[in-house]
């Protein structure tokens, strides 16, 4: 190995974990390498073209799995500087305090973290702050406490939202200003100002941004890191094993193959892993060797397993009034995040979606035979729907895993209807309000093409679980600093590391967490 290819640190990823913690090491004046397996993306006219990204999947990785029948399937993964929040809604949520304990479900129970609340607040509080989350905290009553305000001010309803807000008030519930992370101006009536990067349009969610307005981790995190003279990225470079000296207790070289068909070899004194909780737990398995037979950080027998990625629905509504709404994604609820009167288990949240298109719901018409009123054209429905998203947790299963077959396939098994009772019921508390909330009672409708899927499985965007942190080496493969029990220098910094996945989308917790080791890290180079 030449000694110009040996860093102190290599980061395999760049997305809200790998790209964060780039970052967050770039001052430490430390030889950071950056590995990620694609390269930007395109900035082009698709980029905000529903029919390009909900309907073809233009920017789908061209890749297949298989569940546990053996069927493939396309998971919604994407290959890109940033990762997947390339394309996220950049909703940028705290887990609740309660989610850090034990919390009884319906199916079971949702394990204790080895950290409490308290110990991630004031880097939830950095990572608001860095992501331009635009909020106000204090609004939802769920919540934990906050060492400090969001640094913006929250997005402001346009007039449809607004009157969704206050009917929710009026029958007694909590909504509130849903945290999102944009680099957003605005005037006194809340329209963006003439030099805001963000232009309050109605791609925000599920769309990659041309003008670069939305906090993904390439524009908040990897393009400034790159700006340090002492961090390097290498593009189109596919991780495929990770090698150890001969004890088992260091990893001594990082083997990828490049865009050119070129196989390279990577050495660092500290290498961090934070390729997706899929991905990453598909290299410590293939990188298997004498001294780590079931994989590396795997003597514990836990990597792969207890995958989540929340049970989800998309559904959409019809307005009575029209929705002119652009900017639809501002406004959340958890009043029912917890349990509810008549329900001791958790439920979890709403929050809105993005403003579906025409187009979008053309693409839904085959699965919608039947269930829509057959004299409002798609363009007449497009213009009254108001769109929602409910999020429910999904329990740690240890058979729910990631697998490689002898082809190196990936295998994902997954319980489909873990602890649905729960959202089956927040799901029936929307419909139940439809009428209050000026909507049309009869017309929920299941808004799948948001989640890019065909089947439940191939929803793979809140993917988390599979190499799990704790106090007990018995039972976890990483240590409270994400460090794997098992080697000396492998941390993985991705959503991996979570033992359970809350009711929010987890990607504020993994940037505040990339922060948290990124300061350990630092520490230990110094």
């Amino acid at each position: 190995m030449a000694d110009d290819q040996h860093y102190d640190v290599i980061v395999i990823g760049t997305g809200a974990g790998g790209g964060t913690l780039a970052h967050r090491l770039a001052p430490t004046g430390k030889r950071v390498l950056i590995l990620e397996r694609g390269g930007y993306l395109p900035r082009e006219r698709d980029n905000w073209d529903s029919t390009a990204v909900f309907v073809k999947g233009k920017y789908r990785a061209p890749e297949f799995w298989y569940d546990k029948h053996g069927k493939e399937f396309p998971p919604e993964v994407n290959y890109y500087v940033g990762g997947n929040t390339k394309f996220y809604g950049a909703a940028l949520f705290r887990l609740r305090p309660e989610d850090f304990g034990e919390l009884r479900h319906h199916d079971g129970i949702s394990p204790a973290w080895p950290i409490r609340y308290e110990d991630l607040e004031p880097y939830y509080t950095q990572a608001e702050h860095l992501y331009l989350v635009h909020g106000r905290h204090g609004e939802d009553p769920t919540a934990g406490p906050t060492s400090a305000q969001y640094a913006y001010p929250p997005v402001e309803h346009e007039a449809r939202i607004q009157q969704l807000s206050d009917d929710l008030g009026k029958v007694g519930l909590h909504p509130f200003h849903l945290p999102i992370g944009v680099n957003l101006a605005q005037d006194e009536n809340g329209l963006a100002t003439h030099d805001s990067v963000c232009i309050r349009c109605d791609r925000v969610d599920g769309f990659p941004c041309l003008v670069g307005a939305k906090s993904d981790a390439q524009v908040i995190c990897v393009d400034p890191a790159l700006a340090y003279d002492n961090v390097t990225m290498v593009t189109d470079a596919n991780v495929r094993r990770l090698e150890t000296d001969p004890t088992g207790r260091t990893v001594t070289r990082v083997v990828a193959e490049l865009g050119n068909g070129v196989t390279e070899t990577f050495g660092a004194d500290i290498v961090v892993v934070a390729a997706g909780a899929v991905n990453s737990a598909v290299l410590l398995l293939r990188s298997a060797n004498d001294k780590h037979p079931g994989g590396l950080a795997n003597s514990s027998d836990v990597v792969g397993r207890h995958y989540m990625r929340h049970n989800n629905l998309a559904l959409m509504a019809v307005s009575k009034e029209p929705n002119p709404t652009r900017f639809q994604k501002t406004l959340a609820m958890n009043d029912w995040y917890l349990g509810a009167d008549d329900w001791e288990y958790p439920l979890g949240g709403i929050q809105m979606l993005g403003k579906s298109d025409a187009d979008q719901i053309h693409g839904e018409a085959p699965r919608w035979a039947g269930a829509v009123m057959p004299d409002m054209p798609f363009e007449v429905l497009a213009h009254h729907a108001v769109d929602f998203w409910l999020c429910g947790e999904d329990l740690p299963l240890p058979e729910s895993r990631v697998t490689l077959d002898k082809d190196d396939a990936i295998h994902l098994a997954l319980d489909e209807k873990n602890n649905i009772a729960g959202l089956k019921r927040l799901q029936h508390k929307l419909r139940g309000m439809l009428g209050q909330l000026g909507m049309h009672e009869h017309h929920l409708l299941d808004h799948s093409i948001y989640l890019h899927k065909g089947m439940p499985i191939g929803a793979t965007a809140h993917q988390a679980g599979t190499v799990r942190f704790g106090d007990d080496p018995r039972s976890s493969a990483l240590d409270v600093n994400c460090k794997a029990h098992d080697l000396d220098n492998l941390y993985v910094v991705d959503t991996s590391f979570f033992p359970s996945i809350g009711a929010v989308n987890p990607s504020l917790t993994a940037i505040a967490n990339a922060l948290r080791v990124g300061d350990h890290i630092a520490a230990r180079l110094s």
